[in-house]
């Protein structure tokens, strides 16, 4: 059955990039190391299989706008690299844009579709395209917030990096006390990579 799964790559001081974000920066002034279980190759098997996973069943995406604003910008993706970094961006999934306003050019068009009505709304539209597949909120760190802290996460899933980074976007600042269950543990050299069912009260 189809679930709603929060998943972001995180510092272990709690940032999900590093101070300096802007168009050339999209993770901040060094913060690509927090994504180094991606990036870096040769990706260990653990890695690749997490990354492999997440990709295949995942079918539909849920984003910010700054974080559009980034991959959809002059150094974000291509045809090459997308979700899933280098997983075959023919089969990616759509990703559904949390905005107030659509933009006026979207240079990769085929790939998005903007939601002006809330988190709420984008979730439910991507859940209506994804089928039996996931529907992934991806960040940033707000959207996430806001999902989780209107309940409508079913699974968290962190990439807990090796690294501390003293400063940037920090995860959860909008979320209140939330239980949650630990169901899986996987640790690479890279990174730890926690699965948490979000429990609904």
């Amino acid at each position: 059955m189809s679930k709603v799964i929060a998943d972001i790559s995180m510092s272990l001081d709690g940032y999900v990039t590093a101070p300096g974000v802007d168009q050339e920066h999209g993770l901040g002034i060094g913060g690509e190391a927090i994504h180094a279980w991606v990036l870096e190759e040769p990706r260990s098997p653990v890695d690749e299989a997490v990354l492999a996973h997440s990709f295949e069943s995942t079918g539909a995406v849920v984003m910010g706008r700054r974080l559009y604003d980034i991959v959809d910008g002059p150094n974000g993706w291509n045809d090459d690299v997308g979700y899933g970094h280098d997983q075959n961006q023919s089969a990616a999934p759509p990703c559904f844009v949390l905005t107030h306003q659509p933009p006026a050019q979207v240079r990769l068009a085929s790939r998005f579709r903007f939601v002006t009505e809330g988190v709420a709304a984008a979730i439910d539209q991507a859940r209506s395209t994804a089928g039996e597949k996931d529907v992934v909120v991806m960040g940033g760190a707000d959207v996430i917030d806001q999902s989780l802290g209107a309940g409508l996460v079913d699974e968290l899933r962190i990439h807990l990096s090796p690294l501390l980074l003293g400063g940037g976007t920090r995860l959860f600042d909008l979320v209140g006390p939330t239980r949650l269950i630990q169901r899986e543990v996987i640790g690479s050299p890279r990174a730890t990579h926690l699965t948490y069912e979000v429990v609904r009260d």
